[in-house]
């Protein structure tokens, strides 16, 4: 697998007020940690990360580079914390990694084609589109595909349909349901079921959104 290379700055300030005036000027705060090391932190261009994150995409191997040092990180994206509004990134976590390092983490499920059972009105059922797997970090794909063209109504696509790389480990039961087929009726009774409860929450208390604003994070 070939790695993506990322430049990013030395940062001595840390903490919240110190990040907030660093995405003011334009850059992201992150840290660098691993292996019982020190945590690192830095600062990186969201043009620099751009194309990182279209090209490797957040389960590449990059080759991290801190601005007036020689020495280059093996590392994966941990986290990455965006803003719940712009959708940009506020924050990121890199982990140094070894290349013969085995670790796990959550990968997309990407659904494909065109199931039979929506030609005669069914509706896809998404249980879930993440899972967790198993392997070396050169060899973690950016997403597993299940192809859906052969469901037909009440049939249900499990974990254990996934079509794996050789070396992957999916670690969530086989049993898991990702998707089923609903039939044209129970897709109905949903619908109708769906407009009865907003008409009976009409004039009711709005719940409370709770999430995290611009320039607010945990960790820095």
């Amino acid at each position: 697998m070939e790695k993506v290379t990322l430049v990013v700055q030395p940062r001595d300030l840390i903490g919240s007020r110190n990040a907030r005036r660093l995405r003011k000027t334009g850059l992201i705060p992150g840290v660098l940690y691993g292996h019982g090391k020190e945590a690192t932190a830095f600062a990186v261009d969201p043009h620099a990360l751009r194309p990182v994150l279209v090209g490797g995409g957040t389960h590449a191997v990059l080759s991290v580079t801190v601005e007036g040092q020689s020495k280059a990180y093996n590392a994966i994206i941990k986290e990455l914390e965006l803003d719940r509004v712009k959708s940009t990134v506020t924050h990121i976590d890199l982990q140094e990694i070894r290349l013969d390092e085995t670790i796990e983490t959550t990968v997309t499920v990407s659904f494909e084609g065109e199931a039979i059972g929506l030609k005669s009105g069914g509706m896809l059922d998404e249980s879930t589109r993440e899972v967790t797997i198993k392997g070396l970090v050169t060899a973690i794909p950016e997403r597993l595909v299940l192809d859906i063209s052969a469901m037909d109504i009440n049939d249900t696509a499990k974990v254990g349909d996934l079509v794996v790389p050789e070396g992957i480990e999916v670690m969530n039961d086989p049993e898991e349901v990702l998707c089923s087929l609903l039939p044209p009726r129970k897709v109905e009774e949903e619908l109708e079921e769906g407009a009865e409860a907003a008409v009976a929450g009409e004039g009711g208390a709005q719940p409370e959104i709770v999430g995290k604003g611009e320039g607010e994070e945990s960790t820095d």
